[in-house]
């Protein structure tokens, strides 16, 4: 009794959201009944499969070479300039889509670090996401640089004022995610950009967590460099193409290291020497993926219509519905809440822990509840909010905690 209660409770506050008409917006699967991650693999849009189809019959099919003359070739761009008008708070010609994150993201810290060749540390996340810590192992390895880790409480992130501490005349640059993976805690970009450049830093942001939940401001905080997937909040599918943003002031100077001919000032010239683009799209290096941009644009669309401040408001209040049933379903069965209480400083998604939840998986996705989990035992609720009804919040967290009752 107690349970359909709370589920008549979640639907009238899906009757009363604004965005409530949106989640018809994205496909569905009969026999999911909770989708709650979000935060790694957004839903398909229902536009998406005839876009897809109807680019690969009439602009490939019908238009064949001559589609890079109509429009193909600055597509990197133009979908690059309307994720930074929508998304990412960034005027045009600074942002640019393709590769994938962890190609973009060394590109960008090995451009930032190029700027500072007198200094020789990195200050990162000790408990960033392993791309993260592996790119910037592998650049350290490179070019004999020393990495110089903040460790972070476990339900919490990286703050500024550790960034301050950290960083002197030997930091070259400062590269950390907005929001922390595991945790979903957000860090002051503006604080910690600050920091740095007050030590003639560079900074290089991951925006994967945040990119499409979280509004950002990147011209306003004087971000230097930035990168992020499009397959989460974007919804552009899997392995979809990433982006990578770049100030202004600083395009001239950046020179990254795989140099193509997509990212030369003129690809058709056939040069002997590399000359790098004046602008954002010096960051591409081979052709980009026409086709695997299409769902990125779709979402972006829908975003346009919507807007990101009204996608945050309806994200604070589904992660702060299940923190509520968090407190009296969960952690008297000894989950332990893992990520900030304050919903200013958290993202989309919250982390319960408790020993029981990996055993638990396939039970709940034979359950047609599809949650995320991460090592060791912390299992994430993404919450998308365009896609997400507070329903299906609801009896997801109902079959995580019959699951956990079972698990004893």
């Amino acid at each position: 009794m107690q349970q359909a209660v709370a589920v008549d409770d979640a639907r009238r506050l899906d009757e009363a959201d604004p965005l409530s008409a949106f989640r018809s917006r994205f496909l569905a699967v009969p026999e999911v009944v909770a989708y709650l991650d979000g935060n790694s693999l957004g839903r398909p849009l229902d536009r998406t499969p005839e876009g897809l189809a109807g680019l690969a019959r009439d602009r490939w099919g019908g238009r064949l070479i001559r589609g890079w003359d109509e429009g193909w070739m600055e597509e990197p761009q133009r979908l690059g300039d309307d994720l930074g008008r929508i998304v990412l708070g960034a005027g045009p010609g600074q942002t640019i889509v393709g590769d994938s994150t962890s190609v973009l993201l060394y590109k960008a810290v090995r451009a930032a670090v190029a700027l500072r060749p007198d200094r020789d540390e990195v200050v990162l996340a000790g408990g960033d996401f392993p791309t993260d810590r592996f790119v910037l192992q592998g650049v350290a390895d490179e070019l004999g640089l020393r990495l110089v880790p903040l460790e972070a409480p476990h339900d919490g992130g990286v703050e500024a004022d550790q960034v301050a501490a950290a960083v002197g005349p030997r930091t070259a640059a400062v590269v950390l995610s907005h929001v922390a993976y595991r945790s979903a805690h957000i860090t002051d970009v503006s604080a910690v950009t600050a920091a740095a450049h007050a030590a003639g830093a560079v900074t290089v942001w991951d925006l994967s967590h945040s990119a499409g939940a979280v509004p950002l401001r990147l011209d306003e905080w004087e971000v230097d460099l930035a990168v992020g997937c499009s397959y989460k909040y974007l919804n552009g599918g899997p392995g979809a193409p990433a982006f990578v943003y770049a100030r202004a002031s600083l395009l001239p100077s950046l020179q990254q290291p795989i140099q193509g001919w997509m990212g030369a000032a003129e690809p058709f010239a056939m040069g002997e020497r590399y000359v790098a683009d004046p602008g954002i799209r010096r960051f591409l290096s081979g052709t980009p993926s026409i086709l695997a941009m299409q769902p990125l644009a779709d979402m972006l669309s829908l975003l346009d219509e919507v807007g990101i401040d009204a996608v945050r408001a309806k994200s604070e209040r589904l992660t702060a519905y299940a923190v509520d049933r968090y407190d009296a379903e969960l952690a008297p069965l000894g989950a332990r809440f893992a990520s900030p209480r304050d919903p200013q400083r958290r993202g989309s998604h919250v982390t319960f822990d408790h020993p029981a939840f990996e055993a638990m998986l396939p039970r709940l996705h034979a359950r047609g509840v599809v949650p995320d989990f991460r090592r060791p035992d912390g299992l994430r609720i993404g919450l998308s909010p365009l896609s997400t009804s507070f329903e299906e919040l609801e009896l997801g967290l109902q079959a995580v905690r019959e699951e956990l009752v079972q698990a004893g």
